[in-house]
């Protein structure tokens, strides 16, 4: 049976996940758990409520709503019992403010590619097209490969956004039907990166190398944190690997890490793990690009 995502966000009119004017769909659901995260609803595979406080004028809604009796009006704004809640979103149907809000919605393919058709005349007049994100689409292969071959039938551009954290199999086959990947690069060392994200690199390494030798067209992306990756050694390293992959030389992009993801974890009702981390200093990312430069490699700031 086919496993399909949830989708937690669309976004039209992206122009930074690939060439051109694109509509970048964010499935669900991830092997990793980065403390730097940005879109740390996406972690999770299941429906999940997020809760602003701010936005909450307390009319108790809400509550009536409730058929769990999982909501309860305090002081503090609304608290929910994790126990309880059976997540159904009658409480964000209600809610007058959007304070309360549900993420991840099924959609099916049909849905996805009558979404996707509305758009078409800005990537024929841009040469953009369609981006799969996460979350980590690899975790869903027979949906995406059935999203990937509509969209190779109706000529419309194809790009994975990835960890790479995927069996080989899975990975070659999607290969097959995608016209460029972005594919995250975060450390070289197996260890500090199990401790950063949760798992090791190694089958990320492998996974990269088996791309390019097979003539993948391939997007390099690496987050640039202050006191975890922007050391020299690390990025020596980093580089090193970069230049010894096989087939054309890969555009690389570095981008600065950010905290903005700090209040999402706020609506989640968790504590943001990346406390603690800094974003690099404007000199540090310049730095950055020249090692590249020494090496004969590109390297851009941000994309």
């Amino acid at each position: 049976m086919m496993r399909q995502p949830l989708i937690f966000d669309i976004k039209r009119f992206a122009i930074n996940d690939g060439p051109g004017i694109r509509t970048t769909i964010f499935f669900k659901g991830c092997p990793l758990s980065c403390r730097w995260c940005h879109n740390p609803e996406s972690q999770s595979a299941g429906v999940q409520k997020l809760y602003t406080r701010s936005r909450c004028i307390g009319c108790g809604s809400c509550v009536d709503a409730c058929e769990q009796d999982a909501c309860r009006l305090t002081p503090g704004g609304i608290v929910t019992d994790a126990a309880a809640c059976i997540r159904c979103g009658r409480c964000a149907e209600v809610c007058p403010t959007k304070a309360t809000e549900m993420s991840g919605r099924a959609l099916s393919r049909e849905e996805l590619l009558a979404l996707i058709e509305k758009e078409r005349i800005f990537y024929e007049q841009s040469g953009g097209g369609v981006t799969f994100s996460g979350g980590e689409p690899l975790l869903y292969p027979g949906f995406l490969i059935g999203m990937l071959d509509a969209l190779g039938e109706r000529n419309i551009h194809r790009v994975v956004d990835t960890s790479g954290y995927a069996g080989r199999k899975t990975l070659l086959e999607v290969a097959q039907r995608t016209d460029l990947f972005l594919y995250d690069l975060k450390m070289m060392n197996p260890e500090k990166h199990r401790q950063y994200t949760g798992v090791d690199n190694r089958l990320i390494l492998e996974n990269l190398r088996a791309l390019a030798k097979q003539g993948s067209n391939i997007n390099i992306r690496i987050p640039l944190i202050a006191g975890v990756n922007d050391d020299e050694e690390n990025i020596r390293a980093t580089i090193a690997f970069i230049a010894a992959l096989p087939g054309p030389e890969k555009k690389v992009n570095i981008l600065p890490y950010h905290n903005i993801a700090a209040k999402k974890y706020e609506k989640l009702g968790g504590e943001y793990p990346g406390n603690g981390m800094a974003e690099p200093s404007g000199e540090m990312q310049q730095q950055v690009v020249n090692l590249f430069s020494e090496y004969g490699l590109e390297a851009m700031l941000g994309g």
